[in-house]
């Protein structure tokens, strides 16, 4: 077994949280509704540092995740929903737009403090807006907000997606990080964005809706289950995942960019939705969650994929995973009580 130390911060927040729903019960609800999610983590990253797992194990689980459970919730949800709702090109631009801005605020925060290293920038640039949009994002904003949040949850996901597969090869290529010519780059991110299983469950759901068409009934049966698992499967794996990471220290930069990630980038999101329109309250509440959930696991991914800032990627992870335990559910709180507009302007 391993020293029981490292659970000691994580599982005092998660305490913490419990015992401030016992006290108010007001939050009693939000808290109901958070701490499943948050709980999954923990139980995995407990076991995680507890027992001598090899990260190697989890290579079926993740697979099982990325590319069957959660594209069949995907699918789902997208397959019944009216073509009119997944053209909302407005919503997607500004979604976008504010996460390009949070990765280059975060990049340029970066470039400072890694004394103009590019690819490390970029790496840091990454931590501070992709969103843990895949294992997180579904099950907490259907969640929260209910079926009506499919679409736009959907839409951020795949659009994040196509900009990071897009801006994370392209930079590194400027750092000179990744000796490929031009055409060589633009193939492996057309490759990434067509073959991803979450873009390819989208279009494939965007068809389907289009068809009218509805799957066998024992297809369909099967395709229930599955999304019925993706979200209890996704986050305790996650919680292993991070556990079995370690990290030595905590760099300076890191509050940083996880103030952007975690504070800015929702902020952003939300000044922008309510300055360019009226999306009304799910569409908006969804890109805000979507947009506040701590970094996904692809910056570890991508950093590993480049050699660059491995160790300082996992404590991007692992600290804003355990910030967003309290973030996270502070804005479902506001949202659910209803303290604060879906409009701010």
């Amino acid at each position: 077994m391993r020293a029981l130390a490292p659970l000691i911060l994580p599982v005092g927040a998660f305490l913490a949280l419990v015992g401030l729903g016992l006290a108010l019960p007001a939050l009693a609800q939000v808290l109901d509704l958070a701490l499943p999610f948050f709980g999954l983590i923990l139980l995995g990253f407990c076991l995680g540092r507890l027992f001598d797992i090899a990260e190697e194990g989890l290579a079926w689980m993740h697979a099982f995740i990325v590319y069957v459970a959660l594209p069949a919730l995907l699918f789902n949800l997208i397959a019944v929903t009216p073509l009119d709702e997944l053209a909302n090109v407005k919503f997607i631009a500004i979604t976008t737009l504010s996460t390009t801005i949070a990765f280059f605020v975060a990049f340029g925060a970066g470039l400072v403090a890694a004394r103009g290293d590019w690819a490390q920038a970029t790496i840091q640039g990454v931590g501070g807006a992709y969103s843990n949009v895949g294992y997180m994002g579904p099950g907490l904003t259907l969640a929260a907000l209910g079926t009506s949040s499919a679409v736009p949850t959907a839409l951020v996901f795949v659009c994040d997606s196509i900009f990071f597969f897009t801006i994370v090869p392209f930079m590194m290529g400027i750092a000179g990080a990744q000796k490929m010519r031009i055409g060589e780059t633009l193939w492996l991110i057309a490759k990434r964005i067509l073959t991803h299983p979450f873009n390819i469950a989208t279009a494939l759901g965007i068809l389907a809706a289009t068809a009218h068409w509805q799957p066998p009934m024992a297809i369909g049966k099967m395709l229930t289950y599955l999304a019925n698992a993706s979200a209890p499967c996704a986050l305790f794996t996650m919680g292993v995942t991070v556990a079995l990471r370690p990290v030595k220290r905590i760099a300076g930069e890191i509050p940083v960019i996880l103030s952007i990630k975690l504070i800015a980038h929702p902020l952003l999101v939300w000044a922008l939705l309510s300055l360019t329109g009226d999306y009304g309250a799910v569409w908006t509440f969804t890109a805000v969650l979507m947009a506040s959930l701590p970094p996904a696991l692809n910056v570890f991914v991508m950093a590993s994929q480049y050699k660059v800032y491995v160790e300082r990627a996992s404590a991007i992870i692992l600290v804003g995973t355990i910030a967003s335990v309290v973030s996270v559910t502070g804005l479902l709180y506001l949202i659910k009580a209803g303290g604060v507009p879906y409009k701010l302007f």
